[in-house]
């Protein structure tokens, strides 16, 4: 069969534009370095991932042009209450060392943003969630 002259629709016959072949590329690539994760990372990843899948709707703080970094901050450490309970029980890591807390905090902060920047970044141009 030759293909050279084979009729195609219209649309397929258009480019994709190179700023949605190189956004796919950078979420492609995003995506691959969140695998590389350390195990506890990727552990508080799904964790906020669940909890923000609550909060994924029209209207909600994580889609407002300008979020409030005070109310990121305080969901972040409504998280990181969350995680500890689940973690040490009822005690909430008292016996812990307050610096443990500390870096996991910050680090849930950051999985946070990244998480409510995917979800930004996904919606507003159409992609399918991942």
């Amino acid at each position: 069969m030759d293909y050279r002259h084979r009729v195609v629709p219209f649309y397929m016959t258009y480019q994709t534009p190179w700023f949605i072949r190189e956004e796919d590329n950078i979420l492609r690539d995003l995506e691959y370095m969140q695998q590389m994760y350390p195990a506890q990372a990727k552990k508080y990843q799904k964790r906020i991932a669940e909890i923000v899948d609550k909060m994924d709707y029209d209207g909600s703080i994580i889609y407002d042009e300008y979020p409030d970094k005070w109310q990121l901050y305080r969901l972040a450490q409504s998280i990181l209450e969350i995680i500890k309970r689940e973690e040490c029980g009822e005690e909430a890591g008292e016996n812990d060392p307050p610096e443990k807390w500390e870096w996991i905090g910050d680090m849930i902060q950051l999985l946070l943003y990244y998480e409510i920047y995917r979800r930004r970044h996904c919606s507003r141009k159409g992609f399918l969630k991942f």
